[in-house]
């Protein structure tokens, strides 16, 4: 009997260090939950659009487009926040570091950044070992993509993000690195900034041979229509969040891509 209560005392004091020690990980762009999520870890706060996976929707919102909560975000006691350089406000976050609040930085602006930042954030994950299996798999699955689609014919091909204004993706952008390893040739690639603003004319001149953009098939005939009757080329939708976001799901967005891509100037069947 005593051994079974020693066994016992010893289980729950296991379990309470370890609940005591999981971090309280605040996430401050939709692409950095995701990626807490993919890395074991439940953040105790979000910014808004954190909606994937699901249980994200459930979670305390302290960030927006207009900024940082940071009454609401210090509540939550946070052990450490995580920060989007390029998408989190500069500013705001310096003034949670003069209060003490522990902030790293990720920029997955590449596959190679987007599979270390799922091992940094192993590091306040309760199951590290998930993490790593996590960026693992990612890397092994864009390699896969790379490797089958390296003889494909190269496409050029027009990176749309809007309408009225037009952007695109520079070669500066992890979307324009998905592109290539699908075989396509980005032809904003050489813009200076990430994310240029351009004009019907630019890509007119510039003669693409496909329009990839955000959205759905609805949102595809849009595009289409937009183009019409300088530009008449196959319009490829991917969805929204995975092509936007700089996180896990950016290989549906690849795998979606590579596929169609692939049929772009392929003879129809029959």
């Amino acid at each position: 009997m005593a051994k079974s209560l020693l066994c016992l005392t010893l289980l729950w004091l296991a379990f309470a260090a370890t609940v005591q020690a999981t971090p309280r990980v605040v996430t401050l762009a939709p692409n950095l939950t995701e990626l807490a999520f993919a890395a074991g870890i439940t953040p105790v706060g979000v910014s808004a659009y954190s909606d994937y996976p699901p249980a994200a929707q459930q979670i305390e919102q302290v960030a927006n487009w207009q900024g940082i909560n940071s009454e609401k975000l210090l509540s939550l006691k946070p052990d450490v926040v995580i920060a989007w350089r390029g998408g989190t406000p500069q500013r705001q976050v310096d003034q949670l570091e003069a209060l003490g609040v522990h902030v790293i930085w990720l920029a997955p602006d590449s596959i190679a950044q987007l599979v270390g930042s799922l091992r940094e954030l192993a590091a306040y994950s309760p199951q590290p070992q998930q993490a790593e299996q996590a960026a693992v798999s990612l890397q092994q699955q864009f390699a896969a993509l790379r490797q089958r689609y390296r003889s494909t014919p190269v496409k050029r091909v027009f990176l749309q993000f809007g309408l009225k204004p037009l952007f695109t993706a520079s070669g500066h952008t992890l979307q324009d690195e998905v592109l290539n390893l699908c075989g396509g040739d980005n032809i904003f690639a050489d813009a200076r900034v990430p994310w240029p603003q351009v004009s019907r004319e630019q890509v007119l001149l510039r003669r693409p041979s496909a329009v990839v953009t955000p959205g759905d098939d609805a949102h595809a005939q849009q595009v289409a229509q937009f183009w019409q009757p300088q530009l008449s080329v196959p319009v490829i939708a991917v969805n929204d969040d995975w092509i936007s976001r700089a996180g896990p799901r950016i290989l549906l967005a690849a795998q979606k891509l590579c596929s169609e891509l692939q049929q772009v100037g392929q003879p129809e069947q029959q």
